[in-house]
């Protein structure tokens, strides 16, 4: 009689199933959600480098923009002369279940990150620990990843045309409406 009510005593641990292939298809429908919200550009340059570089103020000819790697610091740079500016650590965590842990699927933190730097850059700036190139992320690593963002933005030159022929984003596409999509 005593064991069974202590054992109605305990607190009682929910068991929550771990599933292997959760983490796999949040990923998956990030993917999807990051492609329909940045530029086929910025969504087929994350797909082949594993990072996103995005201007400054929005603007390419600002002089700086920022790298965004999934769960690291941003990483400013000089676009002319690639030299490393700083790197702002910025986190979104994911707590709508805990006991899964905070982080988000990677694709979703990239999304985070560049709607937060487009939305407010200098909210976010502000808000961020600042700290010098190579506190979080190896300057090496990341130059090696500006040059292969210069190849690759070159062969892109090469194989759609100018830059001012692609300027047009996801959202001014979405203004247009199907319609005008299908005859351009």
């Amino acid at each position: 009689m005593f064991a069974r009510w202590a054992a109605r005593r305990r607190p009682q641990i929910r068991a929550s199933r771990w599933d292997p292939g959760r983490e796999l298809r949040a990923e998956r429908r990030a993917r999807e959600l990051l492609r329909s919200v940045v530029s086929a550009r910025e969504a087929e340059a994350y797909e082949r480098l594993g990072f996103i570089s995005v201007p400054g103020n929005g603007d390419p000819a600002s002089g700086y923009a920022y790298l965004i790697y999934p769960h690291r610091p941003l990483i400013a740079y000089d676009t002319r002369t690639r030299e490393l500016l700083c790197e702002y650590c910025v986190g979104f965590p994911d707590r709508s279940e805990a006991e899964f842990g905070q982080r988000l699927p990677d694709s979703d933190d990239v999304l985070a990150k560049w709607m937060a730097l487009r939305g407010g850059e200098r909210d976010l700036i502000a808000a961020a620990n600042m700290h010098l190139p190579g506190r979080q992320v190896d300057p090496q690593q990341v130059r090696r990843d500006l040059v292969c963002l210069r190849e690759w933005q070159a062969l892109e030159e090469r194989r759609r045309g100018p830059l001012e022929e692609r300027r047009r984003g996801p959202l001014e596409e979405r203004r247009q409406g199907p319609l005008a999509r299908r005859a351009a």
